[in-house]
């Protein structure tokens, strides 16, 4: 099952990753905390929820016991929303999932195992996919820029500020998805549904503390049911984040490459809606990608 909840926040995220691009505003310098809000209350509102709906006696201390996973993955998704400020001349999403190569070989570091030739091209070809249509996104960046005749900003450049955030971001989401990895599979140190519970409440008191903050002290305009698209990325965020705990107690050092290719729906999904072309250089590193997954599945499949 793990398999199959991998490749399903991989769709949830992907699909999240083009309300984010749609949500974030380049000239709203709190709209990263605008998004860090909806994102905290929609978790909220399912951790209460499914800790309703199934019965679970929730226990505080959790919160604590996970909160360093909880904290690199907040503050990494932080990382991401400030960088999508900058999204309208690129999407460059793809960069960011290079995170699940940091987290599977540290697994595979720390927590050596056996594993089948199939799983290990299939894991080489995902991550090799991911880091292509990177590299593919940035140079299609620059070319755009170049071709408008436009000066070419600093901090869209190739070098040290154009690749801040996407590298920040693959840091901490790598040690969080390693850590988070040891929790769950490794070490059996918590729970699924423990996990999930603590990271969504902890999420929420952050949303909440950026809501207070936005709103109370900067005294910013911020309506919560007119933020639809950060909503429906919140939602999917939410949704992803549900599979992702079962995904990772299966099998953490296969499932966090795999996951890792939510960049590539994310590629796709906004081409399709905002009505962008994929080059051929593009189709070939999401073949590369779904022949990953593919080899992944077939290694599932036969239970190696």
């Amino acid at each position: 099952m793990w398999f199959i909840f991998s490749i399903l926040t991989a769709i949830s995220w992907g699909a999240a990753n083009l309300y984010y691009k749609k949500g974030s505003d380049s000239s709203d310098k709190y709209s990263h905390l605008k998004i860090v809000t909806m994102v905290g209350f929609v978790m909220g509102i399912h951790a209460v929820s499914y800790m309703l709906i199934k019965g679970i006696a929730f226990d505080p201390f959790d919160m604590i016991r996970y909160f360093p996973v909880s904290a690199l993955y907040i503050l990494s998704m932080t990382i991401g929303y400030v960088g999508l400020r900058y999204i309208e001349l690129s999407i460059a999403a793809p960069v960011q999932n290079s995170s699940g190569a940091v987290s599977a070989i540290l697994l595979f570091i720390f927590f050596p195992r056996e594993m089948s030739l199939i799983n290990i091209l299939g894991i080489v070809t995902v991550t090799a996919g991911v880091i292509g249509l990177a590299i593919l996104e940035k140079q299609g960046e620059i070319e755009s820029l170049r071709a408008s005749n436009a000066v070419i900003p600093k901090k869209y450049q190739i070098g040290i500020l154009a690749i801040t955030f996407p590298i920040l971001y693959s840091i901490f989401d790598g040690l969080g998805t390693f850590v988070d990895g040891m929790y769950l599979d490794e070490l059996k140190l918590i729970s699924e549904d423990s996990a999930l519970l603590a990271y969504e409440f902890t999420f929420f008191i952050v949303g909440l503390l950026s809501y207070l903050y936005v709103k109370i002290i900067k005294k910013e305009p911020f309506v919560i049911l007119k933020e639809h698209d950060k909503g429906f990325a919140a939602i999917l965020e939410t949704i992803g984040q549900f599979f992702y705990v079962f995904a990772l107690a299966g099998n953490a050092i296969i499932a966090a490459p795999l996951i890792a290719a939510h960049g590539i729906f994310s590629v796709v999904l906004s081409r399709m809606f905002l009505n962008e072309v994929l080059s051929k250089r593009h189709y070939v590193m999401i073949a590369i990608v779904m022949l990953g997954i593919i080899l992944l599945g077939i290694a599932e499949g036969l239970g190696e």
